[in-house]
């Protein structure tokens, strides 16, 4: 592709005969009719590219990728079907392409992950025929299940989820409900994550004392607080509530106890931490 535009560059800008290709600096070379309307930045602000670019670019910035000449072909690979289709595309490309606007940033950049999150509401609501104002349900539905699977959460977990935040197929989902949705999804995989890194320190390998377990099980339901928020990101500030020092007590606490201690798998504790963060989600009424 490069090659091919390097050709094309080539055959727009022809040398004059008898020079060396080069023009004084703001004039434009004899013969050369497309510089003559004005600079070569001029040119690229009015074909668009600057502003693009300047997207593309803010848009590293934002996702921080360790590749970002990679991150960036993959814009630039998604953006131009996009802008050349004549029709819009089908659900599941839609699908797909709020999908990747959705996972540009991360939910705690907030700015940033406002602005791809409405870029993904436009482009599932660009399709079809809508009786009322909103993407429809069941893209709404299937895009929350979709980012579910990116992450390692249980998936009885994702499910509930699902079931307290989803709509019906049919219905208009305005983008307060869209947004509130997506966020609490990408929430409950960090959170999920972060409990997969705790029962790290508690054991090894897949099991550990069921005493620990508990003991930072009820450690994190303290910290999670007895109280529905309308923020989901707001039950992650329970890992800094959870110091070292807090968790060393509950789990000395736990190892004096006189009891034939059992042990807990990976799986189970998954479960019973993200269960406790399911319970906090305000359900969508």
């Amino acid at each position: 592709k490069m090659a091919a535009y390097e050709k094309r560059r080539a055959a727009a800008a022809p040398v004059p005969a008898g020079g060396n290709g080069l023009a004084e600096p703001g004039r434009a070379a004899p013969g050369d009719a497309g510089l003559a309307e004005g600079s070569a930045a001029e040119f690229l602000l009015r074909a668009g590219v600057t502003a693009m670019v300047r997207e593309a670019l803010l848009k590293v910035l934002e996702a921080r990728p360790a590749e970002p000449v990679s991150f960036l072909a993959e814009y630039f690979e998604r953006l131009v079907p996009a802008e050349a289709a004549a029709e819009p595309p089908g659900p599941p490309q839609r699908l797909a392409r709020a999908l990747w606007y959705v996972c540009l940033a991360h939910h705690s950049h907030r700015t940033a992950f406002d602005s791809n999150a409405g870029a993904a509401y436009e482009v599932l609501g660009c399709g079809g025929r809508r009786r009322a104002a909103g993407v429809d349900g069941r893209l709404y539905s299937e895009l929350l299940r979709r980012i579910c699977q990116r992450g390692a959460a249980p998936a009885e977990a994702a499910a509930e989820l699902l079931r307290r935040v989803r709509c019906r197929d049919h219905e208009a989902v305005p983008f307060d409900v869209f947004r509130y949705g997506v966020l609490t999804c990408c929430v409950l995989l960090e959170f999920a994550a972060k409990a997969d890194a705790l029962f790290a320190v508690l054991g090894a390998g897949d099991s550990a004392d069921t005493r620990l377990c508990q003991a930072v099980l009820r450690a994190l339901e303290d910290a999670l607080g007895a109280g529905h928020g309308s923020r989901p990101g707001r039950y992650l500030e329970a890992g800094s509530r959870l110091g070292p020092d807090r968790l060393a007590l509950a789990m000395d606490q736990a190892l004096q106890e006189r009891k034939l201690g059992s042990s807990m798998s990976r799986e189970e504790f998954l479960k019973k931490a993200t269960a406790l963060f399911i319970a906090k989600v305000k359900p969508v009424e």
